[in-house]
């Protein structure tokens, strides 16, 4: 066996990053041990929970197939078995007033709405957990996540972030980062993971 391996115990003892990693793979399971609770509660998977959720939160364009399946990291196939479940509970509506009539938007209908009012919190207690964490720690825990999560999308692991460091807004200065859309400088605890202004750059 490999010796090098993160995942080897007698590794971890001695480095840290070993055990940094293998930590948030615990998070990583405790995430889907939430989530899972909760679609088991409604019915659902929990991808559909997810869609619904991610319905409810962002415009238009980000919610068809396509985008969908980009934004989860999985194959188109695997969101239209979700959505077709989706429609069937009568949880959405496939809006296909865009101009290519193939496609179409998904809407949430008034009980899908009332399904993520029961569901998107499911990831409750990691928050409650951070509202209690020294602030100098959690500012320090998020601008190495925070750079991390955006390292994953350049190297194309992870193929959707509307953060400030992939937006053509962001400037980062030896000091300071800077937004040109907001027009002032941002501490980094003002970094956004999923910005509503967020334009790629090119």
């Amino acid at each position: 066996m490999d010796s090098k391996s993160t995942f080897d115990p007698h590794r971890q003892q001695h480095d840290l990053s070993s055990k940094i990693v293998i930590g948030l793979e615990r998070v990583s399971q405790a995430f889907k041990v939430m989530l899972w609770n909760k679609a088991k509660e409604f019915g659902l998977s929990p991808i559909q929970i997810q869609i619904l959720i991610f319905v409810a939160h962002h415009r238009s364009e980000f919610n068809n197939v396509s985008a969908l399946a980009q934004e989860f990291n999985v194959t188109k196939p695997t969101i239209s078995d979700a959505i077709r479940v989706l429609d069937k509970k009568a949880l959405i509506i496939k809006d296909y007033s865009s101009e290519d009539n193939r496609s179409y938007t998904i809407v949430l209908s008034g009980l899908g709405s009332e399904v993520v009012k029961g569901t998107e919190h499911f990831a409750a207690g990691l928050s409650d957990y951070f509202d209690g964490v020294n602030p100098t720690d959690k500012e320090g825990f998020f601008k190495v996540l925070s750079e991390l999560i955006h390292r994953l999308n350049r190297e194309g692991v992870l193929t959707v972030q509307r953060t400030c460091f992939a937006c053509k807004f962001y400037q980062k200065n030896p000091d300071h980062h800077y937004c040109h859309l907001l027009e002032k400088p941002l501490m980094h605890e003002n970094i956004r993971l999923d910005c509503v202004e967020f334009v790629e750059k090119t």
